[in-house]
């Protein structure tokens, strides 16, 4: 999954700001969602439609709810402290989402740089049971 040369160490991706790991994760869970919906949509309107309500910060937020009982010492201290990030400019979903859904983004970078075959764990675990990948 990742792009670069080698993945990162978890020691070495600790260092990236919680902030570019969330960014990271954002653009990681969009594509995963959209290549989910390749599959399922009718037209790329509905794709769009939603993968954009599966990577709102209310949805994920929640996701994070469901991830938590999977996470490791390690990864729950991760979302722990992208969640104490103070959040900029206003959002509609509210500060507490929006922290929620930032550590859980900040989760996904994470695993990305790491972790890839966690990281497909990890998001198949974010799916409705009837969901295929």
């Amino acid at each position: 999954m990742y792009f670069g040369s080698d993945l990162l160490t978890a020691r070495d991706a600790k260092v990236v700001p919680l902030r570019i790991l969330a960014h990271l994760g954002d653009a990681v869970f969009a594509l995963f969602e959209r290549e989910r919906q390749t599959l399922q949509a009718v037209n790329v309107k509905q794709m769009h439609e939603k993968t954009a309500s599966r990577a709102s910060a209310t949805t994920q937020s929640e996701l994070l709810n469901v991830v938590l009982p999977l996470l490791t010492d390690e990864e729950k201290d991760l979302v722990r402290r992208a969640r104490n990030l103070k959040a900029s400019g206003s959002r509609s979903a509210g500060q507490a989402s929006y922290r929620r859904a930032t550590a859980f983004e900040a989760l996904l970078g994470f695993l990305y740089l790491t972790a890839p075959e966690r990281l497909k764990e990890i998001l198949e675990s974010t799916l409705p049971p009837e969901s295929p990948v």
